[in-house]
């Protein structure tokens, strides 16, 4: 029995307009009345434009560059909802910022995946939806039900279908040892084999590779990867892979394409022939290439939508 209101309603934050609109036509269901702006001294304002009472409210947010601006819109419209009484309210975030916080490194170091789970729960989210968090732990920082699809199932029913992806020697290649479960699921869905990239750093942002464990000589490679922030993992991993494991041809792909400082310049001069990356964060045009191929993920976070709203599994997405 659904419990929430029986009206669904779709809000969108100025994080990845591009996305909700994608999401808003799957579903054919118009995005709500909402502006979302500041005032004159940088405080983020929220004006609802319609009633919500007793709603079954979807809030689309990527916490993306601008993060702070973006995180404080996603609380402030989660805030307003609640005290205009919507029914319930689900924060659909794509890419989760500050995921990459998630333990103590060193000494004194915060937790900020937590205060930030914490921060969307105590502004009222009743759950929420979101895509490839950097940690699966971090499903766990929240104190609301949790949904953490996995972008690996976008990207292999799209890439299983190209030239490149149907050769006998593609194999699939883990940028570090933290990415290899994910690589291993790629490596199930398309059928290929296995390899990692094996490196350490001396220092914070320097990255050495040692070696390649697996054979990947005469292969095309396909590495993947959750983010892609200043892209040096990606493109020397893509770069040892041809100079130490003698790799015919690499390709990469992504889920969250952050693309920071010297990203871009770092892969239009890689070795990276193309590189698939899903649509969980707008590309502003100052980070096109012509080695980016982007992939919608509005099918899947609709789909997510409607088993919410009718309150069935969502674990047929997984597959």
């Amino acid at each position: 029995m659904i419990t929430h209101g029986n009206k669904i309603k779709l809000f969108a934050g100025n994080g990845n307009k591009e996305l909700a609109q994608a999401i808003s036509d799957y579903l054919k269901i118009p995005l709500g009345d909402m502006v979302v702006g500041q005032f004159s001294d940088g405080e983020t304002c929220v004006q609802i434009g319609e009633t919500v009472r007793g709603c079954d409210v979807f809030v689309i947010q990527s916490t993306c560059t601008p993060v702070n601006d973006n995180l404080i819109e996603l609380l402030v419209i989660i805030d307003a909802m609640r005290r205009a009484s919507a029914g319930r309210i689900t924060a659909v975030v794509p890419y989760f910022g500050y995921a990459r916080q998630d333990r103590k490194a060193r000494a004194r170091d915060p937790i900020t995946a937590k205060l930030v789970a914490d921060l969307i729960t105590t502004a009222g989210a009743d759950r929420v939806l979101t895509m490839d968090l950097h940690a699966p732990q971090i499903q766990g920082f929240f104190d609301v039900p949790t949904d953490n699809l996995l972008g690996v199932s976008v990207l292999a029913k799209y890439i299983k279908e190209l030239d490149f992806a149907q050769s006998d020697d593609l194999i699939v290649v883990s940028p570090d040892v933290g990415s290899v479960g994910r690589a291993r699921q790629m490596a199930q869905k398309l059928g290929c084999g296995l390899a990692i990239v094996d490196k350490r750093r001396p220092k914070p942002n320097v990255m050495e590779v040692m070696n390649i464990i697996g054979d990947v000589k005469g292969k095309t490679c396909l590495l993947v990867d959750d983010m892609i922030d200043t892209a040096g993992t990606i493109t020397q991993g893509a770069k040892a892979l041809i100079d130490v494991g003698g790799a015919k041809e690499v390709y990469a792909c992504c889920t969250h394409a952050v693309l920071s400082g010297p990203a871009l310049k770092r892969l239009n001069e890689s070795v990276i022939k193309k590189l698939f990356l899903l649509n969980t964060i707008t590309l502003s045009e100052n980070k096109q290439s012509e080695k980016f191929e982007a992939i919608s993920v509005a099918e899947i976070f609709a789909q997510s939508i409607e088993c919410i709203f009718a309150d069935k599994p969502l674990s047929r997405l997984y597959e």
